[in-house]
């Protein structure tokens, strides 16, 4: 799945559970950590296999399911200690539903071959193409077919619904990079 499709699903599930367990739109802060946590997983693993050679694949250390657990007792302990737990629960929520969007759809119909990468290092990866670093990804490796419209259209519905609920932590990036890009 594109960036952009791994943040519209994040925030579409994320606002969802908000607005139903709270009856508001998400606060800023958690909607910055649920932004970060959506892009995580390939923030780690594409650069480790495609460019450093760290790992088998692309879906490979970030993308197990031990990692997230290890990963959530972690940011659950820190965010708690500094008072942050929806901060935590934030970029929790943004990394297991990256998780969760990648599983293909095959899995549905019992074939779960696709989805291993989730208990890496005890299975193996899906194999994948080779790809000569991220660059070569977003020029050669990936197609703009359904898949990928249908992650634009999600984008667009979640753009909608985000800005409905108040645009949240648009104004914590925003103002920094306008004194930035001022001085």
């Amino acid at each position: 799945m594109w960036p952009w499709g791994h943040l519209a699903v994040a925030y579409l599930l994320y606002t969802a559970v908000v607005h139903r367990r709270f009856g508001r739109p998400p606060r800023a802060l958690p909607a910055i950590a649920l932004a970060v946590g959506s892009q995580t997983p390939d923030l780690i693993d594409k650069p480790l296999a495609w460019n450093a050679g760290l790992l088998p694949g692309g879906r490979t250390l970030s993308h197990s399911v031990f990692a997230l657990a290890a990963l959530a007792v972690a940011v659950l302990a820190v965010a708690t200690r500094l008072r942050r737990r929806p901060l935590g629960g934030g970029f929790l929520a943004g990394y297991g539903s990256h998780l969760l969007a990648d599983v293909p759809p095959a899995v549905l119909s019992g074939d779960v071959s696709g989805a291993t990468y989730l208990l890496w290092p005890a299975l193996e990866p899906p194999p994948e193409e080779p790809v000569a670093g991220i660059l070569d990804a977003f020029l050669n490796y990936y197609e703009l077919g359904t898949f990928e419209w249908v992650q634009f259209g999600l984008f667009a519905v979640a753009a909608l619904v985000w800005y409905r609920d108040g645009m949240p932590g648009l104004g914590l990036v925003v103002t920094p990079l306008e004194r930035w890009t001022s001085a």
